[in-house]
């Protein structure tokens, strides 16, 4: 059996995998493993092997989070088929991963985050409080839906908005019908309650397409709102910080009042300020 022949099969054996997961594995797929290694014979994978295709990929310039993500698809293969008994010796034991090291996170601070937070229209505003105050992801925030306070500090996120498919989707890992509460600080609470007399809801959700309300809300709105934040100037965004730092400034501030951040129930009081 050829490489892309085993490696098709154990794709469609990977049944818990989300829709947007299924392409990112399939682009992994098609983009690194297959034209390097989709003609190979199973049975001669070995180290050598395996040392070949990262070096490859660095002479081809690929970029170090690439190579990680390749070699981790790559690995979780073999070693299917090493559990499978296909090799005589695991063919990447020993084999030194793609040194991959991600760049420091950067936390805004508390002054930093009550300018971020009104430095653009509305549905940014939104968005920054439901990230920094709730701990949601960014397509956990845009599937915000006011029927979803379940108590007056609780918040119970149900769905997100997938990147990929532009649908409303589980969560990400959990199954279909699982949910995840989280606290609710009074001015969070405040923030979805304004917003929903102000602009009206869809079927319950607050934002919708610009221009479009039949359609989810796009990833790409916050992500330009957050560079014409950064390119105007007028806010001290240090170099690394992302929009997706909003929700480090959560998980920070639960761990910096000595609260595990798995515990939902908990109103942070520093937010309230």
């Amino acid at each position: 059996m050829r490489f892309e022949e085993y490696a098709e099969e154990w794709k469609a054996a990977q049944r818990d995998l989300g829709p947007a997961s299924v392409v990112h594995l399939e682009s992994l797929l098609n983009i690194h493993l297959l034209p390097l290694l989709g003609s190979r014979r199973m049975n001669t994978f070995d180290h050598k092997v395996v040392e070949g295709f990262i070096q490859a990929m660095e002479r081809n310039g690929i970029g170090l989070a690439a190579q990680a993500n390749a070699f981790d698809k790559l690995k979780a293969i073999l070693l299917d088929a090493n559990r499978l008994g296909l090799f005589d010796v695991n063919p990447v034991a020993g084999v030194k991963p793609p040194q991959y090291d991600p760049k420091r996170v950067v936390i805004p601070s508390l002054e930093q985050l009550r300018q971020i937070r009104t430095a653009d229209d509305d549905r940014f505003l939104l968005v920054a409080d439901l990230m920094s105050g709730c701990g949601m992801r960014n397509g956990e925030a845009f599937a915000v839906d006011g029927d979803n306070i379940v108590a007056d500090d609780v918040y119970r996120i149900t769905e997100q908005v997938n990147r990929t498919t532009c649908q409303y989707e589980r969560l990400k890992h959990r199954r279909p019908g699982e949910y995840r509460d989280v606290p609710l600080p009074a001015r969070v609470r405040q923030t979805i309650e304004w917003y929903a007399d102000k602009h009206g809801t869809v079927d319950g959700y607050l934002l919708r397409h610009p221009s479009d309300p039949t359609r989810t809300f796009p990833h790409y709105h916050i992500a330009n709102q957050w560079q014409r934040i950064k390119k105007a100037g007028q806010i001290d965004i240090p170099d690394g910080m992302v929009i997706y730092g909003l929700r480090h400034f959560f998980a920070s501030n639960c761990l910096t009042h000595g609260i595990h951040i798995s515990q939902g129930s908990v109103v942070l009081a520093i937010y309230a300020e």
